[in-house]
């Protein structure tokens, strides 16, 4: 089972699609999408339930997608399905015969509505599927279920594997940058509201995020809110803006998680093998502050850089049950965008599934983080500033790539003095600037310079959103 993150199945509504860009469309999906996704907002005190909307998922996102200022970018997830399909010759799903048995399942969900409510539908989807698979052949007898979730995936599988009776049926559960402790990039966004306005670009998608379930139950769960007395939870302070009754849910939600599995304890919890991918390097929000209605975040805690996945702090992408030094962490620097399609996370995924050891192209290179800005005007440089642990200088190269992933330039970055990246002061800081040549989603990866033809070695990706001077047709 293939579990995508928020954002990451397509929607249709009665039919119609709702929410569903496609690469080379980014720019023109946020116009039309953006303006009608308000359309999609919930009702208050939905609960677990579906609002009976007549939206639906379809699918699993492909390509490139995002909306600015809601969550993070994401590349899509055709690389990691067609890595799975081909190197482990698994079936996917007939779309012409759904009940022909299949041992590849992408799940999409309706990333809108409670993890509780779609762990439930994904009961309802694999135990079927499991059982026909079981019946196809004798070898398949003692099948069981594997999951590969990248981000809130994992909080819906999860909850099934613990509270809805899945950890009998599972064998391995495998999370890529999933906030099991949540994430303050969803506390800022919350409280301060999803707007953007950049050229003609008019964007508030603030109500329809503060009515979503699932994206209060990505809000933190450790003490992450810098008051006078210290750091304190966010069900200590009243969060403006923000539903408490919501907050309430999401901190229920997270305590049962974090509790015994209902009905098994000890013994349904190591029924299965938990394996959490953790992001790495990145310049990540870790802990926050109020501004009067504001929130204004801190890539530090206590002093100290705790990096991530440039989205989900390294601390909290892995459940609270787990010591930091556990050795089922496994990392991999890269942005939380494009985690599971980072090529030493399949060398990870490789290792788990097959329980033999490979070698890991993470600890090949380099690692480097990424920073750039996520939304400018057509004709603003777009500026790239990289970090790297490293003790002796290394040389990196830059790659503008446009929506269809086609190299469009490529810059080999300098070293620059440390303030002016903003960087974790933990190592080179290096620039360089790109002027990318139209309006949409540009997608600058950074590497190490070396290898043949050009080719960069452990590269980190990062999207921008580059918008048009005026509104086009």
């Amino acid at each position: 089972m293939v579990l995508p993150g928020i954002l990451g199945s397509t929607l249709a509504r009665d039919g119609q699609e709702a929410w569903a860009p496609s690469a080379g469309v980014v720019w023109q999906a946020i116009r039309s999408f953006g303006a009608s996704i308000q359309s999609l907002t919930l009702p208050a005190d939905l609960g677990d339930d579906h609002p009976g909307d007549g939206v639906e998922p379809l699918a699993l996102m492909p390509d490139l997608h995002l909306l600015p200022g809601l969550w993070s970018a994401n590349i899509g997830y055709s690389r990691l399905l067609d890595w799975l399909t081909q190197r482990f010759t698994l079936v996917p799903p007939d779309p012409k015969d759904p009940a022909k048995p299949a041992n590849l399942l992408p799940f999409a969900y309706d990333w809108r509505l409670s993890n509780r409510y779609n762990a439930r539908r994904l009961r309802a989807v694999v135990e079927p599927a499991l059982e026909r698979w079981r019946a196809l052949a004798e070898a398949n007898r003692e099948a069981r279920l594997i999951f590969i979730c990248h981000s809130m995936g994992g909080l819906v599988a999860r909850w099934y594997v613990e509270r809805e009776g899945g950890a009998a049926l599972t064998r391995k559960l495998i999370t890529i940058g999933t906030p099991h402790r949540g994430a303050v990039a969803a506390l800022q966004q919350l409280v301060n509201g999803v707007e953007k306005s950049v050229g003609p670009l008019r964007l508030d998608l603030s109500r329809f995020a503060r009515s979503l379930p699932s994206a209060h139950q990505l809000l933190p769960q450790y003490a992450c809110l810098q008051t006078g007395a210290g750091l304190a939870s966010i069900s200590a302070v009243a969060l403006p803006g923000v539903n408490p009754a919501l907050v309430a849910d999401a901190v229920a939600f997270h305590a049962a998680l974090d509790a015994a599995p209902e009905g098994g304890g000890a013994a349904v919890a190591s029924a299965y093998d938990l394996h959490p991918i953790v992001g790495t390097r990145q310049p990540t929000p870790t802990t926050a502050r109020l501004v009067g209605e504001r929130i204004e975040t801190s890539e530090q805690i206590e002093g100290a850089w705790e990096g991530g996945d440039g989205t989900v702090p390294r601390l909290s992408a892995a459940p609270k049950a787990l010591n930091p030094d556990d050795p089922r962490l496994r990392y991999a620097p890269d942005q939380h965008l494009g985690l599971h399609s980072h090529q030493a996370v399949l060398d990870e995924l490789e290792g788990v599934l097959t329980a033999r050891p490979v070698i890991h192209r993470r600890l090949a290179g380099p690692q480097i983080g990424v920073r750039t800005e996520p939304l400018l005007l057509l004709g603003d440089p777009l500026l790239v500033w990289a970090e790297v642990a490293a003790s002796e200088p290394l040389g990196l190269m830059a790659e503008l790539l446009d929506e269809g992933g086609r190299v469009v330039e490529r810059r080999k970055m300098r070293v620059q003095d440390s303030g002016q990246g903003q960087g974790q002061g933990q190592g080179q800081g290096q620039g360089c600037v790109f002027q990318p040549p139209r309006a949409g989603a540009w997608q600058v990866r950074v590497g190490a310079a070396g290898g043949s033809a050009g080719a960069m070695t452990t590269p980190v990706s990062a999207v921008s959103l580059v918008c048009p001077l005026e509104e086009g047709p």
